[in-house]
C-alpha cells in the first residue's frame, strides 16, 4: 500500500484526555503535540473532535491515526469501544480519513519511558496521553515502511 505524503496526527483516546501526536510531512518521526481535554456529559467530544479539527486544519494534516486499544488477547472491551465510538465523531467532525491501529500496551510503556526519565506524579500524568499517541503514531508508520 503506497501511502500519500502529509503530516499524520496519532490519537490516544482516554477516559478524562485525548493524546496527540504528529508526524513530519515525509512520515518519519513522530513528536508529542498536546493534551486535549475530554468533554463533559453535557457536551460529550465535541470540544476535543473540534481541537483536533483545528489541528488537522492548522497543519495541514492528511489523515489521523486513533489508537484501538484492545485487550490481550485482541478482542475489544470498554475502551476499544469508547475508541471507536470517539472516531466516530472525530470522522464526522473532519474532512480527512481516520484509521485505527493497535495500541495496547502503548500507555504502559509511555508510563515506564517517562518514568525512566525521571517524570513522575503530576507531571507525568500531564504528558503520558502525548507519549501514549507518540507510540500509537511512530508504530504505524514504522508498520508501513
Amino acid at each position: 500500500m503506497t501511502r500519500t505524503r502529509g503530516r499524520r496526527l496519532g490519537i490516544d483516546v482516554g477516559a478524562v484526555r485525548v493524546g496527540v501526536a504528529m508526524c513530519d510531512p515525509d512520515g518519519i518521526l513522530a513528536t508529542p503535540v498536546e493534551t486535549v481535554p475530554r468533554g463533559d456529559r453535557d457536551d460529550g467530544d465535541e470540544p476535543a473532535v473540534r481541537r483536533i479539527a483545528e489541528l488537522v486544519a492548522e497543519h495541514d494534516v492528511v489523515g489521523v491515526v486513533l489508537g484501538l486499544p484492545r485487550n490481550l488477547r485482541g478482542e475489544d472491551g470498554p475502551a476499544a469501544r469508547a475508541a471507536r465510538e470517539f472516531a466516530t465523531a472525530l470522522q464526522a467532525g473532519l474532512d480527512v480519513p481516520v484509521e485505527f491501529t493497535d495500541e495496547r500496551m502503548t500507555t504502559v510503556v509511555a508510563t515506564r519511558q517517562l518514568a525512566g526519565r525521571g517524570v513522575k506524579g503530576r507531571r507525568q500524568r500531564a504528558v503520558v496521553d502525548q507519549a501514549a499517541a507518540v507510540q500509537i503514531l511512530q508504530g504505524w508508520l514504522d508498520a508501513g515502511r
